[in-house]
C-alpha cells in the first residue's frame, strides 16, 4: 500500500526536477545566443584588406621565384574568400566570388611549374579578374593594380 503511495510522489517529484533542469538549460541556451549575436564576426572590408596585401606578396614572391611563398598566400587569398562566404552572407556580392577561382588556379599552376612568364601573366589576369568584379558588384572605385613597393618593409622575398 505504502509502494502505490510513494510511486507517483517519486514521479511528481522526478518530473518538477526534470521543468527546472529544462528552465536551466534554456536559461545558458539565451545566454549563449546572447553572446554569440554581440561577438565580433569579420567584415567583409576586412576580408577584402587581407586580399589586397596577399596579392601583393604574390607578386612580389613570384618575381623573387619564391613558389613556396606564393602557394602559401594562394592559400591565403583562398582562405579569405571562404571567410567571406561564411561570414558575410548577406553580401550580395558574395555571389560573383567563384569568378576568381579560376585566376587563382592559373597562378598556382604557374608556381607550381616555376614558370615566371607564366606567373606574370597569370597575375595581371587575376588582377583584371579583381577589377571585374569590383566593376559586377559596383566597387568600380576601388581600382586594384601592379604593386609598385612592398607592402612591408620587413619581409624577404627572395628565396634564401
Amino acid at each position: 500500500m505504502r509502494l502505490i503511495f510513494f510511486l507517483p510522489l517519486l514521479l511528481l517529484c522526478s518530473c518538477a526536477h526534470q521543468t527546472g533542469n529544462t528552465q536551466k538549460l534554456q536559461s545558458q541556451v539565451d545566454s549563449l545566443s546572447n553572446k554569440l549575436a554581440h561577438s565580433y564576426k569579420p567584415g567583409f572590408g576586412d576580408f577584402m584588406l587581407g586580399i589586397q596585401v596577399h596579392h601583393a606578396k604574390i607578386w612580389y614572391a613570384g618575381n623573387a621565384q619564391n613558389w613556396p611563398l606564393v602557394q602559401f598566400e594562394l592559400k591565403e587569398i583562398k582562405e579569405a574568400l571562404d571567410g567571406i562566404k561564411e561570414f558575410c552572407t548577406d553580401r550580395p556580392e558574395v555571389s560573383s566570388l567563384n569568378m576568381m577561382d579560376g585566376p587563382l588556379d592559373s597562378l598556382a599552376n604557374s608556381a607550381k611549374n616555376k614558370d615566371l612568364t607564366s606567373f606574370k601573366n597569370n597575375f595581371i589576369q587575376l588582377t583584371n579578374k579583381c577589377n571585374s568584379c569590383h566593376q559586377i558588384t559596383k566597387h568600380e572605385f576601388n581600382v586594384i593594380k601592379l604593386p609598385d613597393s612592398p607592402p612591408y618593409s620587413n619581409q624577404e622575398f627572395k628565396v634564401k
